[in-house]
């Protein structure tokens, strides 16, 4: 008998307790089905067996009237007594191949994986789809396992390439946090997840129907956007693009938020300013939520970490208000407390802008060492394939800084030879060129933005505007500036250097840029 075609795309787990006071149960159900819930599990962990019957039976009755399938949590007697579609089962729960051969044929068996060990097991088992995470913290079940975060999952994903079993992600998934789960998870290799299993959101709402629709309007434009996008690029049209993007910055003079080293503060500032935008420097985190809607993108810097919970509330609300993110990680191989706290859980980055030494930490390799901020040694072998792969893995655009700039979106490798020496000599400059970039990308996703039609389609998109464009555009405003300051006849060393550096970056142009850009497109 062949199984049926699940849609996994929005997995409903049912938990009564999560109940609002006055609201039932089958009414809640049945809002949520019609906002667009596609599976429903069954959970009841405290009740007895004839009342798991009976909340089970009344649940298949109202699932039927949606075509939407039913699957019990653990209890395959229950499957069977009522059934049920299949089940979902636990690591402490019977083995898959024994719910198999109780259940009839074509049941739909899930499994729980929180590591790629469970994951090949699963599948060696003949799971039809295993639930992955815990993404983040929740209250709707006791977490065993540590949080993987978005990033976490794409391992996981990965050791499901080559089988045709599904995936879905479970654990503080909410509408808010959707799109950034389903980004953040994919693999390098491509692997996205099948759907995403939410309790809480619908469950504890007071309008279950709306919480399910808004659910399902970003899964559903999610699945409908290209996840790694093969823009045929020339280094002509990036010149061009990026004279574009630093037209719609002075266009625009969008507001620039900067959690930034304490060091820089002032000169990140004055860089803002002379490209045409405005900078703000808020670190409180209680102001967060009202400063993400009116700022054109973010720039989290971890120079000086004095208001952690700040930089997490800032991440998390620019997701939520679709706003680019550029993370630059400075010595983040230098501590344990940095590296636990640039884990990437609280929000997804849109640039990941570092040098050799703080990329490595992040990616794990030991190619090349930091002391402090600064990096030690040669740098990468091959600086292209690392930036691609980390892109890949990160699913950001990825800066690595140096002598010569690498800039990737995981297919596309753009080197960027701009830049002079005076910029190696000046406290700050890689953190001023963190700033370009959020500024860049403040620019463009204003123009991208300004563009779109106020009835336009959930685009599934977390930012819009071409990303990688602005990357390239933040560093070569800050190496062709540094060019034009140290020609300058006032410019003696670094002392004065630095102010005729903020003195170019205002006069910069399109026209200018493009005249001055040394870059090449790596295959």
């Amino acid at each position: 008998m062949s199984k049926k075609t699940i849609d996994y795309s929005l997995y409903l787990v049912t938990g009564r307790d999560l109940l609002l006071p006055g609201k039932d149960y089958l009414e809640c159900l049945e809002e949520a089905l019609q906002g667009g819930v596609t599976l429903v599990q069954v959970r009841e962990k405290t009740a007895d067996t004839g009342e798991i019957l009976e909340v089970a039976r009344q649940t298949k009755e109202v699932c039927q009237k949606y075509g939407v399938p039913v699957l019990i949590d653990d209890r395959v007697d229950v499957a069977l007594a009522i059934g049920a579609d299949g089940v979902h089962l636990g690591q402490t729960d019977m083995p898959v191949p024994i719910a198999r051969s109780l259940l009839p044929p074509g049941s739909i068996i899930g499994k729980t994986c929180n590591t790629p060990e469970h994951v090949l097991e699963a599948v060696k088992q003949g799971a039809d789809y295993i639930g992955i995470g815990p993404v983040w913290q929740t209250n709707t079940k006791k977490v065993k396992h540590a949080v993987t975060g978005p990033t976490g999952l794409g391992g996981l994903l990965q050791a499901l390439d080559g089988t045709e079993v599904k995936a879905v992600a479970i654990a503080g998934i909410n509408s808010n946090n959707v799109l950034h789960c389903l980004w953040g998870s994919v693999s390098s290799t491509g692997h996205a997840l099948d759907g995403v299993a939410v309790v809480s959101d619908i469950m504890a709402s007071l309008q279950p129907m709306a919480a399910a629709q808004a659910l399902s309007a970003r899964i559903s434009a999610f699945y409908h956007t290209q996840l790694f996008p093969q823009v045929a690029y020339t280094v002509e049209d990036i010149i061009t693009a990026v004279g574009s993007v630093l037209d719609s910055v002075k266009q625009f003079g969008p507001l620039v938020h900067q959690i930034t080293n304490n060091v820089v503060t002032t000169q990140s500032a004055n860089a803002t300013l002379a490209l045409g935008a405005s900078p703000i420097m808020a670190t409180a985190p209680e102001e967060m939520e009202d400063l993400s809607r009116v700022t054109g993108a973010l720039l989290v810097n971890f120079g000086t970490i004095q208001n952690l919970d700040g930089m997490l509330a800032a991440g998390k609300q620019a997701n939520i208000n679709r706003k680019p993110i550029v993370f630059d990680p400075v010595g983040v191989g230098a501590t344990q407390y940095r590296r636990e706290s640039a884990n990437g859980n609280a929000w997804q980055a849109t640039v990941l802008k570092g040098n050799a030494g703080e990329l490595a930490a992040l990616a794990n390799s030991v190619e090349v060492q930091a002391k402090g901020v600064d990096s030690v040694g040669k740098g990468f072998r091959d600086p292209a394939k690392f930036v691609r792969e980390l892109a890949r893995k990160q699913r950001s655009i990825v800066v690595l800084t140096g002598v010569t700039d690498w800039v990737s979106d995981g297919n596309t490798v753009v080197r960027v030879s701009n830049g002079h020496e005076l910029l190696g000599e000046i406290t700050g400059s890689g953190c001023m060129v963190g700033t370009a970039v959020a500024t860049f990308c403040a620019g463009a996703s204003a123009a991208a933005n300004f563009e779109r039609s106020e009835d336009a389609i959930e685009d599934g998109r977390l930012v819009r505007g071409d990303m990688l464009v602005a990357a390239i555009g933040g560093v070569l405003a800050i190496t062709v500036a540094s060019e034009f300051a140290a020609k300058r006849n006032d410019v003696k060393g670094s002392g004065t250097f630095l102010p005729a550096l903020i003195d170019e970056l205002g006069k910069l142009t399109a026209e200018t840029l493009a005249d001055a850009a040394n870059i090449e497109i790596v295959q």
